[in-house]
């Protein structure tokens, strides 16, 4: 929004009281309302025209909207935020994990193999079978699925399963057989083949880069599968109270197509959009899609200088995700020290430096914000290093955003000599509270304790003067903004489970976890000034819950739910 219209709208809400009575598109009073405003951080009311919010204040002085405006909200003393906006998270697969095979809550090989056999007799034989969402940690015994936990079910029918992290898959022995993989299969740059230590065979766990080896195989979602997964997922985010996403990587043609549909009115979530970059990624993982990751969508962005930004602000694209490593439970995440519990290896690098600093530094010419996901602390300083060599090879003069705000996905595992060093090279940390509480049951066999002192160090990263954003990563979480908020303030497991090694110094105050969740989110893409707080002259969007999670204790915030997602003024979801 332009300077001069920014003024017009505070010159209105000057002059409103003026007027008898002052037109609204929607007027909310009777509303507990916490503004993210330091100058004003509370208030009852707010009146929006246009898609902008006109006046913030008490009850009483609102009353001069109530009159005209064409529609009246009493909120009956409900919570009211700026809209939630979750930084990192992967809209297709949301939509994708909500259609197909959905492996969530599988308890165990015995539940894993009782949902495959049903599978099986509800599609018939020949056909693929691609499902997601199980994880190891919390089965006893706790060890990755194998190819034999599948075969006797799905003779005839390749299988792949993939772990909920998007970071490995298991296969069957015909998917294996389809794709040519066996013991004299080398492990593919980035990735790795697990194999029996006796026989040399493959398992069929194929960890990161390796996963592409038979995915590329699996038949890929038709455009209308694609339109489809992403208006559900889309629905249902709206639904939890997200009133904005941004997007963490696809396909430019997943792109287009969600672009296409935010213009046509389908979709009415605010998107925050970035391709998926060049080399090889777990993208396909990750985005629910069956389809490898390719390198060709933003070589195209490149190619044509493309920067978007349309539909009143709800579809923004000038971001591309890059993959350094993989994922702590899938021990792919690149490590300074071998894993603890596996001391053969130290994790896996997926790119290579000469290949990524050219691209980087084209990035920065191009204004392209470049997010990458990091999970070890190798990964994550071989990225800080990056950064540093790209900043200083293309000074400010040459960019074409000074401070480009680049991103540092998951930044989960840092080294603490490394932690100052994104706020000194400007570099946000985009962290995920979710996935604390759910990898605290097994990072410490992972690292050994004394490694945890800079693991999910969210408290840490604020004091070092980092701007911290954060996100869910569905499908790889449930994607709720409650456990998010909850994780956050808590660090406790979702029973309210924790121990020394958790770490629960590094909790957030309610206040660093709301603005981490709005303000800061806004940051990262560029729109502090745009929304990220309820202030007159920003965009209208707005999540409204059942209670008051600044305020109650800690487990009740698990139970709170959206009431009303409001975007751009437009009530886009209420609860019955």
């Amino acid at each position: 929004m332009g300077l001069l219209v920014r003024a017009l709208l505070l010159s209105f809400a000057v002059l409103a009281p003026l007027c008898a009575a002052v037109p609204a598109d929607l007027l909310l009073i009777n509303g507990n309302v916490y503004t993210g405003n330091a100058a004003a951080p509370r208030a009852e009311a707010i009146a929006v025209s246009g898609g902008r919010i006109v006046f913030v204040g008490s009850n009483a002085g609102a009353q001069k909207f109530r009159a005209a405006a064409k529609r009246v909200v009493d909120l009956g003393g409900k919570t009211l935020l700026p809209g939630l906006n979750d930084a990192h998270m992967h809209i297709g697969g949301v939509g994708f994990r909500e259609l197909e095979f959905n492996l969530e809550g599988t308890a165990g090989i015995a539940d894993l193999r009782a949902r495959l056999k049903a599978r099986v007799a509800q599609i018939g034989p020949k056909k693929w079978i691609a499902g997601r969402g199980w994880i190891e940690t919390h089965w006893t015994p706790v060890a990755f699925p194998t190819r034999q936990d599948l075969d006797d079910l799905s003779p005839d029918n390749p299988v792949v399963l993939g772990r909920s992290d998007g970071h490995a898959i298991v296969a069957n022995s015909l998917a294996l057989k389809l794709a040519g993989v066996d013991r004299h299969t080398p492990n593919p740059t980035g990735g790795e083949i697990l194999r029996d230590p006796q026989t040399g065979e493959a398992t069929g766990m194929l960890i990161d880069n390796a996963m592409t080896l038979v995915r590329r195989l699996v038949p890929p979602p038709t455009a209308a599968d694609i339109a489809h997964a992403l208006t559900i997922g889309a629905e249902r985010e709206l639904s939890l109270g997200w009133t904005g996403i941004q997007n963490a990587g696809h396909s430019l043609e997943e792109a287009e197509i969600l672009r296409h549909l935010i213009a046509d009115g389908k979709i009415k979530i605010r998107l925050y959009d970035t391709l998926s970059g060049p080399g090889p990624s777990t993208m396909a993982g990750e985005s629910g899609t069956t389809r490898p990751g390719r390198g060709s969508a933003a070589e195209d962005l490149f190619a044509t200088g493309l920067l978007i930004g349309e539909s009143d602000g709800r579809y923004t694209r000038r971001g591309v995700k890059l993959y350094i490593d993989g994922s702590l439970g899938a021990r792919g995440a690149a490590l300074l020290a071998p894993y603890a519990d596996r001391p053969d290896t130290s994790g896996l690098l997926m790119q290579k430096e000469e290949d990524l600093l050219p691209f980087l530094e084209a990035a920065l010419r191009k204004g392209i914000q470049v997010q990458t996901h990091a999970i070890g602390d190798r990964g994550n300083r071989m990225m800080l290093d990056l950064y540093e060599k790209a900043f200083a090879a293309v000074p400010p003069a040459e960019r074409a955003m000074a401070a480009p705000r680049w991103r540092i996905e998951h930044a989960q595992i840092i080294n603490p000599a490394d932690i100052p060093r994104f706020a000194k090279l400007g570099v946000i940390a985009s962290m995920q509270p979710s996935h604390a509480i759910g990898d605290l049951y097994f990072a410490p066999k992972r690292l050994g304790s004394a490694r945890l002192d800079g693991a999910y160090a969210w408290q840490s990263m604020l004091k070092a003067g980092a701007v911290v954003v954060t996100g869910s990563d569905a499908p790889v979480e449930r994607g709720e903004p409650m456990i998010e908020f909850y994780a956050a303030v808590a660090r406790r497991s979702l029973d309210g489970f924790a121990n020394d090694d958790w770490h629960l110094e590094q909790r957030l105050t309610r206040d660093q976890a709301l603005r981490a969740m709005t303000l800061s989110a806004a940051y990262a893409t560029f729109e502090e000034t745009e929304r990220g707080s309820i202030e007159v002259g920003k965009r209208a969007d707005f999540t409204v819950l059942t209670a008051d999670i600044m305020q109650i204790p800690e487990a009740e915030i698990l139970k709170t739910r959206c009431a009303m997602t409001i975007v751009g003024g437009e009530v886009v979801f209420e609860s019955k």
